[in-house]
Order: C-alpha cells, then structure tokens, then sequence
C-alpha cells in the first residue's frame, strides 16, 4: 500500500502561507530558501523540487520517496500566477479542483470529485509515495488519509495566515510518532512523523 505523505514548509506557529495564499517562497513571503535548505532538498528530496529549479540547478535525480504529487486548486494557483502550468513534470500530477474544467497543462490530471475517494484509489495501485503538497484545505480534506508528516519548521513567526489544515469541521486528534529529525544551520528543522497505528 502507498503512503500518503504531506510534506510541508510551516512557520513557528504553524502557518503554510500568508492570509492572502501567495507564495510564501516569493518576494513577499516569510520563508527564506537558504543554501542549507536547499542542498537538502536536492540531497534528500530532489522530486519535490519545481521542474524550473531543477533544470536551473542541473538536478536530473529522480528521488526515492515520491513518484506522484497531488494539490489543491489554490495551491496550484501558486504556480499558474508564476507561469508555471505543470510544476512538476517529473512525477504524476493531480490537481483537486472544482472550479477548473480543463487541465491547463496536458500532463496534470484534474479531480473534480471526493479526494479521499481518489487518494484511496491512488494507494491501492501500484507506485511510490503520495506527496500532498498542500494546500491547507486539501490537507484538511485529506486528514484521515496522511500516513506521514514531514514538516519543514522555518525560524520565523507569521501571527496570521493559512494553518497547516484548514476547512476541518470539529476535533479529530491523531497520534504520530517522531520517526526523523535534521536541524540545518540556517534555523529550519526537518521533523517526520509516521501516523501511529490505531
């Protein structure tokens, strides 16, 4: 069975993005791309690299994790509003849209119906890992189905934004246990957590 992982560029107090969704990489954003941060992605998670950068770095390194990557509509929003119709050429794309009647790129798979319906199916075939890339309302959508965190905690606070899961209804903890970690010298902590068995 795959496993659903989302991997997740987060503040101190648990923001993905500012209130207004924008790119929190980009000019305007909080998280701050440092050369320790990067040569670990390409180190440990080349495929979750944008196929600009890694065209930009050189980077040809299929990775071992991720070989599909699923977002939400406003996530991918991100990329379209920089350009970028299919971030990620290199893996299996699928976009969670309600609003989007035809691909804007002719490789990413649009969803229009139940995520977890579909999430299941994923995990049921054949592959690698799952990578959720946000945003916080899939994430939200998805909840009962992430099997792993892998939270990228940047030194930095927002006080305001989009949570890490949004659009949930109701508390619903679950249990996961701290399988990783690895703190680089510009301040971001990489912590994975597997989902505890019930």
């Amino acid at each position: 069975m795959r496993k659903l992982t989302y991997f997740v560029a987060t503040t101190l107090d648990g923001f993905i993005a500012g209130p207004d969704g924008g790119d929190p990489t980009g000019p305007d954003g909080f998280f701050t791309v440092t050369p320790d941060y990067l040569e670990h992605l390409v180190t440990h998670y080349p495929e979750t690299l944008p196929g600009p950068a890694r065209e930009a770095l050189g980077i040809t390194a299929t990775g071992t994790r991720f070989d599909t990557v699923v977002e939400g509509r406003r996530s991918y929003q991100v990329g379209l509003d920089a350009g970028i119709a299919d971030a990620y050429p290199h893996l299996r794309h699928l976009v969670f849209s309600r609003t989007l009647t035809e691909a804007p790129a002719p490789a990413v798979e649009l969803v229009s119906g139940d995520p977890v319906a579909r999430v299941r199916e994923l995990k049921a075939e054949a592959g690698g890992g799952i990578w959720l890339v946000g945003g916080a309302e899939l994430a939200g959508a998805l909840y009962p189905e992430i099997d792993e965190l892998v939270l990228k905690v940047n030194p930095v606070t927002a006080g305001a934004g989009i949570p890490v899961f949004a659009g949930k209804d109701g508390v619903s903890p679950r249990v996961f246990t701290l399988t990783g970690h690895t703190v680089l010298a510009g301040g971001t902590v990489f912590l994975t957590y597997a989902r505890a068995a019930a």
